[in-house]
């Protein structure tokens, strides 16, 4: 099993940073939209050209802009999807998506001191909806985001101008529901920060990584993307060895990932699936990798889903002078590219 393990030594090659403001308000504005009429809000990307036969294996794949929005409006969302258009509008292919992220830079994550994921998707996906009396992820007019994607094109067709979109359902702030407020986060094997593409060797590999809640609570749903030849991904308590979600990847006729089933903590009688402070949980993803050489950029472990803390504990604000924040969101914003030898996205 591979172990990513984070030195000092990685710390020294920041500069002094005391806040990413000047970063943020240079990044190109995403075009933001709302349709009150169905309840969504829409969050479009610049345009890229994306010819045929564009991978991302080793950083091949086309890059939008990074962009910042600010949410229009006081809403709670319980509901997402990923799509790609055309300069008209017209739909593309879903498979040209290799993945997109929402990035929360005020609020941490709640398993490191980073900016937190408010979504992270790939092309398996799909819409993701919450039952929206129950569950809603709140959000504030005017507060900041920071979208980016990363779009490959396995197919035969040349796209003139591939813009990604991510359009989110929500509940207007002044309704009554949704019941519970829950906030979204994400663990993946290649924490604390940096890429999250790594080289699969050939044969059967697995690769982990553990880490502590800050605050407690339950995680109601969670979900995972993986590549290609990945076989299982799974959420660990260490301490008790219990196994508290694993999902194997739905594949079509050419073995390709098409779906990572979402597991659903929640019901009549239940609320979610508590995890505490005190604990460590482990996130593992396993691949069966059946060529005779190592696939660089081939591996990838991500999960991420809805936890509503305990009664009383405040989701925590980011400390941006924290050296795992700077050095995140410099790889996020893509920045100093220089100083990170060996991330490609």
């Amino acid at each position: 099993m591979s172990t990513l393990v984070f030195t000092a030594g990685v710390l020294a090659l920041l500069a002094p940073a005391d806040t990413l403001s000047p970063d943020l308000a240079s990044l190109p504005p995403a075009k933001v939209s709302v349709n009150e009429k169905v309840r969504e809000i829409v969050i479009e990307l610049p345009g890229i050209p994306l010819p045929a036969h564009t991978g991302h294996h080793g950083g091949g794949g086309g890059y939008p802009p990074v962009v910042r929005a600010e949410i229009p409006l006081d809403v709670s969302l319980y509901g997402f999807r990923v799509e790609v258009v055309d300069s008209e509008g017209r739909q593309l292919p879903s498979e040209l998506i290799h993945h997109f992220n929402l990035i929360d830079p005020n609020n941490r994550e709640l398993f490191l001191p980073i900016s937190r994921r408010i979504l992270a998707a790939g092309k398996e996906t799909g819409a993701q909806r919450l039952p929206r009396f129950f569950f809603g992820v709140p959000m504030k007019q005017g507060d900041l985001v920071v979208a980016s994607a990363m779009l490959h094109n396995p197919t035969e067709t040349d796209y003139a101008d591939a813009r990604v979109r991510l359009v989110l359902s929500y509940v207007p702030g002044n309704k009554w529901y949704p019941v519970f407020h829950g906030y979204t986060w994400q663990l993946d094997v290649a924490f604390p920060v940096g890429d999250k593409s790594f080289a699969l060797p050939p044969g059967k590999s697995s690769r982990s990584y553990e880490a502590r809640p800050s605050i407690p609570g339950k995680i109601v749903a969670l979900g995972g993307h993986m590549h290609e030849m990945g076989t299982l991904i799974e959420l660990i308590e260490v301490e008790s060895g219990k196994v508290l979600w694993s999902a194997s990847p739905v594949l079509d006729a050419e073995r390709n990932v098409t779906a990572i089933p979402v597991g659903k903590l929640y019901g009549w009688f239940k609320v979610g699936l508590p995890i505490r402070p005190d604990r460590r949980y482990r996130v593992t993803v396993h691949y069966d990798n059946t060529t005779v050489a190592p696939v660089e950029a081939g591996g990838m472990g991500v999960i991420g889903g809805l936890f509503v803390p305990e009664k009383g504990a405040a989701w925590p604000a980011a400390e941006k002078n924290d050296p795992l924040y700077v050095q995140d969101a410099l790889h996020y914003l893509r920045v100093k590219r220089e100083t990170m030898a060996g991330h490609n996205h």
